[in-house]
Parts: structure tokens; sequence; C-alpha cells
């Protein structure tokens, strides 16, 4: 009898999950913070998601009709790119840089090293870093109805204090998908109960990062400030970062300590960049964070792959002769 076996790139998963059904799964648990920003920030976000979500559908097309390799839209993750390149950009940004976002997102950064499953940093981030690089100005613009307002991590940089609670009700500026804590909670719920997420990333990366700030605050003799530290927690693109693209099957371990490790390595850079950063540096962090630790997988994977029963320290068979 002959078995059909399907071939596919990496990541593996042993189940019965598509990458179309999984990629799915993580639009919908982005639908909350997604209808609350265009609700937040009205039309401007509508258009500005829309046109992220085609640019990076149209490139993905485009590319692998003229590679002549086969059309893989349909698998959904282009689109998913593109919504959480939107999520993570201010409302203001004009739509024809996020539409050179969206494009360098599945060109540079997924096709040209294979397509799915052989990019070697989350695509929206990697996309995101090179907007921030090189439209500093737009990128950081978080003026509502031309009020211009420092979102809480801009004020906690400058020695301010954040009403925490305003945060996590979604009443601050800030990017598109990061303004409701409420919402993006909703989302890594779904996740969480439909197992398309392992809780080790999120936990270790969030746990770690509070221990530092609570290090952090101690060390400049604040004590154990519970306001800045639920400020950190609730402000900028943690919660959007930890459970939807530092959870990314590509780009993180596939082991379970190696996960531990890799959150771990999160929370210590997004705490550095956040709190030990200069007064001109960005105050936020998680995206570099993550991609940073995108590039660490390879070594992390190799010193926390579990060795196989039997196999010594150099890898040879342990026997009796």
């Amino acid at each position: 009898m002959i078995n059909n076996l399907n071939m596919s790139s990496n990541p593996h998963i042993r189940d019965n999950k598509t990458t179309t059904t999984i990629m799915l799964d993580v639009i919908i648990a982005l639908i909350p913070a997604t209808v609350f920003g265009i609700y937040k920030f009205g039309i401007k976000a509508f258009v500005l998601i829309l046109s992220t979500i085609l640019a990076c559908v149209a490139s993905e097309y485009i590319y692998e009709k003229l590679m002549k390799k086969n059309v893989t839209i349909s698998d959904c993750s282009a689109v998913l790119t593109g919504l959480l390149l939107a999520l993570n950009l201010p409302v203001n940004l004009p739509v024809w840089m996020a539409i050179i976002g969206g494009v360098f997102a599945i060109i540079i950064v997924k096709q040209l090293f294979g397509g799915l499953g052989q990019n070697f940093m989350n695509p929206a981030l990697a996309a995101r870093c090179f907007l921030l690089i090189s439209f500093a100005k737009q990128m950081t613009d978080f003026a509502i109805d031309g009020i211009t307002s420092a979102t809480p991590l801009q004020v906690l940089k400058n020695g301010g204090v954040v009403d925490w609670m305003k945060i996590f009700a979604g009443k601050y500026p800030g990017s598109i998908g990061e303004t409701s804590l409420i919402a993006l909670l909703i989302g890594a719920i779904y996740l969480l109960a439909k197992k398309i997420i392992d809780y080790r990333i999120p936990l270790y990366y969030i746990g770690t990062f509070a221990i530092f700030v609570i290090i952090y605050s101690f060390i400049n003799g604040n004590g154990f400030d519970t306001d800045f530290l639920f400020a950190h927690l609730c402000g900028g693109g943690l919660m959007l970062g930890a459970f939807f693209m530092a959870t990314d099957y590509v780009t993180s371990p596939i082991n379970k300590n190696g996960r531990i490790v890799f959150g771990i390595c999160l929370g210590l850079f997004t705490g550095m960049f956040r709190l030990l950063g200069s007064e001109n540096a960005a105050p936020e962090g998680v995206s570099y964070a993550i991609i940073i630790c995108n590039l660490l997988v390879p070594i992390i994977e190799k010193l926390t792959w579990p060795k196989p029963f039997g196999m010594g320290k150099r890898g040879k068979h342990e026997g009796n002769n």
C-alpha cells in the first residue's frame, strides 16, 4: 500500500493543523486589537492596515510568479505579515512608507531566503526596524487629530509618571495594535487555548523583563515601584511582541529548554534597550530585542538540544566496550 506523503518546509508540527489554519488562528486572535485600533484611530488606521496587507500579498504573488515558483498566498502567511506590520505602525505614517515596509518584509526578509519557513527573522518586525531606521521622524509621530502626545514609554523615559490603568484600557497613544492591552490579552488567551503558541516564550519573556525592571528600580533608589513596573509591562509593544511575534514558529526555538532561554534573552535585551539606552534612543526595544534573539536561535538550539539516550558528551554511543 502506497502512502501519500506531504513534503513541506519547516516548521514541522506534529499536529493535524496546517500552515493555513495556524495563520488564520493568529489572524483571528489579532482581530480584537485590530478592531480597537480602527475604533481608536479611525479610517486612517483601516487604510494603513489594508495597504500593508495588500502590499505583502501582492509582493509575494508577483515575486513567486516572476521566479516561476508555486504561488503560496493562499496559506495566509503574507496576510498575517501585513497585519502584524500594520499593527506595529503609527497611524500617521504615510501609506507609501507602509507599502515599502510590506515589500521589504516579503521580498527581502522572506522570499530571498527561500520563502515561508526559511526566513531568519520575523519579517514584520524586520520591516518595522527598517522603517524606523529609514523614516525615524514619521515612525515616532503619534499625534492624534493634530495634537502631539507622548507615548507612555516616552513619558517614563523622561522621568514622568504614567497611569498604567489608562494604558490597560487603551487611552494612551501608540502604534495601531499596541494601545489596548485588554484586546491583546483576549487574542493571547485564544492562541493559548487553541495551543497555537507555547506559554514558555511569553511567560519567561515577560517574567524576565519584569525582574529586570524591579532590579533597575531598586538600583535607582525607588524600591519596589509597582506603578513603574506595570506601566512598563502594559506600555509599548511588549504584549504584542511576546504573544504574537516572539512565538513565531520559524524564528523561535523548537525544543522546550530553548524556548525558555529564548524568552529570558528577550526579556534581558528589552530591559537593556528600554531602561539602559541613551536619552536620545527610542524608548521601545521590543522589535530590536526579538530580531536580535531570532539571530541567536541556532546557537540557543545547539546549546539546549536534548542529547539522545545513550550518547556521550561528544555525541558518541556509550557502550560497554
